[in-house]
């Protein structure tokens, strides 16, 4: 405030200028100590490139023009640095160069006022230039396969989903936009799950059944039942398989309460109790001794969930699913809805238990769907388990989910 006080508005401006672009130019400094070739500016140079883009600004009134002309002169003396660079090492970088037009840049925006805009733009370019090894062992590190999944997490979610009209078509009421939102939230949680499955490979079975629960705990239970098949370790892989399940309350409780509200509710406390009984038991018993008790390393990897393709099929499941249960709603009632849900339970609880929150049913209805559902893909887990699975395994396994179905459906009691 004392410095308000004391000096004039633009004189605040140009100290605000100066020290951005010394902070920037310290930097710089530093790094040209460290090398032994030629490198550009420093502590004086920068804040005196930012005191030009700030007086070319001040003359022109604010006009676009001067100042992007003097952008230009600024850019073509640092091409001229850049070009003695590379005749004296030829593995030259433009970083230093890059660094001087932004100092330019910084200058003129303190002219507009634009203080916040100029102080990030500083400490920002600071960051990316003292970060260099940092970032540099991160291109090692990720796999280019890893940017193109990104990728398309970002075509799936900042490029489809804006276009999309939101609002309902046809008798069956559908919603382009919050169709693909369901898309983008479920892709969303699995591909949570999949990037820490690949920052933590090499961990245990209860650490795989845990991610791969978030991921989808059908495809978890159907690996653990051939892995067990071979391991002789039942507690182990029946009470990850429970683990798994417990995820799959957590999973269905985080979408339920991004699309209905009122389920999340009705639902939520039940889902959370039953996701803590199940993962705490499974917990327990997976420490229980087998026969054989050599450390288990996890061997299979989820599949990419982004794939464009898997994303396309949701999405028609999704609709299928929705017209389904609109059907039933209007012809069946609840024996419909009910039925509905335990066939699908078979498959995949997520296009039906998100249909249903996009339903007009009301809510003790798709809160009973929701949970028909669940308790109906545990049961089917369990006979997968027992099938694939050698035989104590797969007792034990059946056992555990089937329990877990029977009290999944406990809350019908008082909806």
């Amino acid at each position: 405030m004392e410095l308000y006080r004391w000096l004039p508005p633009e004189g605040v401006k140009i100290v605000l200028v100066l020290f951005l672009s010394f902070l920037i130019g310290l930097e710089r400094e530093e790094h040209k100590a460290d090398s032994e070739n030629y490198t550009f500016g420093g502590v004086r140079t920068f804040p005196l490139i930012g005191l030009i883009g700030y007086a070319i600004a001040l003359l022109s009134g604010g006009q676009l023009l001067p100042v992007t002309l003097g952008f230009a002169v600024v850019a073509g003396f640092l091409m001229l640095s850049y070009w003695h660079k590379l005749e004296s090492v030829a593995p030259a970088g433009v970083t230093t160069e890059m660094s001087g037009l932004a100092t330019y840049l910084v200058g003129a925006l303190v002219y507009h006022e634009q203080y916040w805009i100029a102080t990030t733009l500083s400490v920002a370019g600071v960051f990316l230039l003292e970060l260099k090894t940092a970032l540099e062992s991160l291109t090692k590190r990720v796999p280019g396969e890893e940017i193109l999944t990104f990728t398309k997490f970002l075509l799936l979610t900042a490029v489809i989903l804006p276009v999309l009209p939101n609002q309902e078509f046809g008798p069956f009421q559908i919603n382009p936009f919050r169709t693909w939102l369901v898309v983008v939230a479920v892709s969303a949680v699995s591909y949570g799950s999949y990037v820490i499955g690949r920052l933590t490979k090499g961990g245990g079975v209860v650490l795989a059944s845990i991610l791969g629960g978030a991921y989808s705990s059908t495809v978890t239970t159907l690996v653990l039942a051939r892995r067990a098949a071979r391991e002789h370790q039942p507690h182990l892989f029946s009470g990850g398989t429970l683990i798994a399940s417990g995820m799959m309350y957590l999973r269905l409780a985080v979408l339920l309460a991004l699309f209905n509200w009122g389920l999340f509710v009705a639902l939520g406390p039940s889902f959370g109790i039953l996701a803590g009984l199940a993962i705490g038991i499974g917990w327990l018993w997976s420490r229980r001794k087998d026969p054989e008790t050599r450390k288990i390393r996890r061997e299979y990897e989820p599949k990419n969930p982004l794939e464009l393709r898997v994303a396309f099929t949701f999405a028609a499941l999704f609709l299928a699913m929705l017209v389904a249960t609109h059907w039933a709603i209007a012809h069946l009632g609840k024996t419909g809805v009910y039925s509905l849900a335990a066939i699908m339970g078979v498959v995949d609880v997520d296009p039906f238990i998100l249909g249903m929150t996009q339903s007009n049913a009301a809510l003790s209805l798709a809160a009973g769907g929701v949970l028909i559902a669940a308790s109906s893909n545990n049961l089917a887990k369990g006979v997968y388990a027992f099938v694939l699975s050698d035989r104590k395994t797969g007792i034990q396994s059946l056992g555990l989910l089937t329990a877990l179905a029977i009290l999944g459906l406990a809350p019908l009691l008082w909806l």
